[in-house]
């Protein structure tokens, strides 16, 4: 998969995005510890201990979710939901995860889980004022996937979300805030795995990935 010199700049402005907040948490616990110290040192540390741990769940979500685990080999379903729910712990969005979804056979194609994680991402994204995001199986034909029900003010693909998730926006009109649906759908598109939406209910957004063979059936 051929990326752009800009679409790496944009997602790598994204990591640094995401990241920057608590790694600089962390540095200001530090901070107080060395300018104040005494009362302030259960505070700080606590301030410390919490942000190391943020950012360690969102390291872990970037590396299945960007990285090469995913692309060469099979990422286990377990593994990729307790990612998934640790990432999302204590924030502003929560996920419900249903037990046996997806369904092994679909799960078990290569990158599947790895959309999987850019779809949790992208869900958190379009739910600015928070909500909740639910995973179900769902098919089509006799091909399994699974649907993502995001529910929250103002969930939804805006056309310009739209237009990066399906590859037709021109690169030099990628955003920072479209990057993420952009490299989400040359994803789903490398590994063939097919993405469909829906928003036709107010504030509800369902994303829905479907394996490869669902091509041949579309």
């Amino acid at each position: 998969m051929q990326i752009d010199m800009r679409v790496l700049e944009l997602l790598s402005s994204k990591l640094c995005h995401d990241l920057v907040s608590p790694v600089s948490a962390i540095n200001n616990g530090v901070e107080l510890i060395e300018d104040i110290g005494g009362s302030v040192v259960e505070e700080a540390m606590k301030l410390i201990g919490d942000s190391a741990a943020h950012a360690s769940r969102r390291l872990r979500l970037f590396r299945m979710a960007y990285g090469r685990a995913g692309s060469e080999d099979q990422l286990a379903i377990k593994d990729v939901r307790q990612v998934a729910e640790q990432y999302m712990g204590g924030g502003k969005v929560t996920l419900a995860w249903t037990d046996g979804q997806p369904g092994e056979a679909v799960a078990m194609q290569l990158g599947y889980l790895k959309v999987v994680l850019n779809l949790i991402i992208l869900a958190e994204e379009v739910l600015p004022y928070g909500g909740a995001v639910t995973l179900r199986g769902a098919t089509e034909g006799m091909v399994e996937g699974c649907r993502f029900e995001i529910v929250g003010r103002g969930a939804q693909l805006t056309p310009q979300l739209q237009a990066a998730l399906d590859g037709s926006a021109p690169i030099e009109e990628l955003t920072p805030r479209s990057i993420q649906s952009y490299i989400t759908g040359k994803f789903a598109a490398h590994f063939n795995l097919k993405l469909k939406f829906d928003q036709s209910n107010p504030d509800r957004l369902d994303l829905t990935l479907y394996g490869a063979e669902v091509l041949a059936a579309a």
